[in-house]
């Protein structure tokens, strides 16, 4: 059973996985003043020195055994995406809150799974959508919420990135074995759709996709081998408030960096969000055109909550991986902020992904289930 809940100076964090996502999470952890008890690498001399680089307490003999610590109250897990289950679900059984990684699993059976077993165990449970954390991502929502776009029409964009571009481009990601049978949706196309899902409240019903392997053999200094997961992946769906969409995703597209724009279009306004320029919020009318600067006056109230520096101090994606951990430890102390990021909301990236892999093998329409 899970321990009673500390304060947030009280708790003891353990870090699973000590690449570029494992030094986010620590540097929130710390942001939130909680304390970095232990991290786990791969082998017991990459967690003594990942110990050290983030200024944890003490490396973890294993991954096992940090889950299994006494001394541990939340694990974050950063690993590949094979990982993910059986550390998640270790680590419920064990009592502990945990914060893990998108994908939440590799299988749709296996996040339903997780999903359950955290239900059960009673604690929290939470998956890093962080961009749900820019104020201005906030804004749109309570302006969607308010009435102020009018009923959504159309709700449509992209989520870009160039870094496996090239064919000598290598990554665990690339092979379904470490990363699942998709890669580009499922990494990076999951986190678009729940943004628009949160942002309008409408759901995607049904769906129909698209992928593209541009490179179906990479070259790595080991020789060359086929990939067997997608590089990019287009999408037209159906929300069930009645809106239509569009996504295109891709990892293989030059000069794109982590380009995630979401156009929201209402009776009356359109809005527009750019991942890579976030302290904007564009809004679209007949007549007129303007940039709601985050933290304005303009700024909806609960967006307000997220928007820690002054006007003119520019606030990115650390800042929300920061705000999200913090609410994160908040739902631990019994304060449960508006907007956290489930496990639940980690089988709904499942069951999209699941829907996106189905019809793009049998080039139809397929309904997604709510």
């Amino acid at each position: 059973m899970p321990r009673s809940a500390p304060c947030v100076r009280e708790l003891r964090v353990g870090v699973i996985g000590a690449g570029f996502m494992g030094e986010v999470h620590a540097r929130a952890v710390r942001a939130s003043g909680a304390a970095l008890t232990a991290v786990a690498g791969s082998t017991p001399e990459r967690s003594a020195a990942s110990a050290a680089r983030l200024g944890a307490e003490r490396p973890a003999a294993t991954a096992m055994d940090l889950v299994r610590s006494e001394d541990i109250d939340v694990v974050h897990i950063c690993t590949p995406n094979n990982l993910h289950a059986p550390l998640a679900l270790a680590a419920l059984e064990a009592g502990k809150h945990v914060i893990c990684e998108k994908p939440l699993a590799t299988t749709r059976a296996d996040a339903e799974q997780l999903t359950a077993a955290a239900a059960a165990a009673g604690v929290v449970a939470a998956v890093p959508f962080v961009y749900r954390y820019y104020p201005t991502v906030r804004d749109a929502r309570a302006r969607v919420r308010s009435g102020e776009t009018g009923a959504v029409r159309l709700v449509h964009g992209s989520y870009l990135q160039d870094w496996l571009s090239a064919t000598t481009d290598d990554n665990w990601r690339v092979h379904p074995g470490l990363g699942g049978a998709s890669r580009a949706f499922a990494d990076i196309g999951v986190h678009w759709c729940d943004l628009a899902e949160f942002v309008t409240g409408h759901r995607i019903v049904a769906l129909t996709a698209r992928l593209l392997t541009a490179h179906p053999e990479r070259v790595t200094l080991d020789g060359r081998y086929s990939v067997g997961t997608e590089d990019a992946a287009t999408l037209l769906f159906e929300t069930d408030q009645g809106a239509l969409g569009s996504l295109v995703v891709s990892q293989v597209s030059p000069g794109r960096k982590n380009r995630l724009w979401l156009s929201v279009d209402g009776a009356l306004t359109s809005m527009a969000f750019d991942q890579e320029r976030p302290e904007a919020l564009w809004i679209g009318r007949r007549n007129e055109v303007s940039l709601v600067g985050r933290g304005s006056e303009q700024t909806a109230a609960g967006a307000r909550r997220y928007a820690v520096l002054p006007p003119g101090h520019p606030q990115g994606y650390q800042d929300c991986f920061n705000a999200f951990v913090a609410d994160a430890y908040a739902a631990i102390a019994g304060e449960v902020p508006p907007g956290l990021p489930s496990f639940g909301d980690g089988l709904r990236a499942s069951i999209l992904t699941d829907a996106v892999l189905t019809s793009a093998r049998s080039r139809a329409w397929v309904e997604v289930p709510l």
